[in-house]
């Protein structure tokens, strides 16, 4: 299920954490912060983006075991 959000807000949204922006994974129905220091991903829930840091899953780990 591909991640339906209106451009122009996506081109506002930033990571509430770091405040850099974001890429879509449709796949996962996530928006993911690009700075990879940071790399949470946010769920988008029936084309709401929920950007609680609290609800975020952390990819830095997922990121580091692939490369091993």
């Amino acid at each position: 299920m591909a991640v339906n959000l209106d451009p122009d807000l996506l081109s506002i949204l930033v990571c509430p954490k770091c405040r850099s922006e974001f890429r879509v994974d449709d796949e996962a129905n996530e928006l993911i912060c690009t700075n990879a220091a940071c790399a949470l991903a946010y769920p988008v829930r029936d084309d709401i983006p929920v950007l609680l840091i609290d609800e975020a899953r952390d990819t830095r780990a997922e990121t580091e075991s692939a490369s091993n």
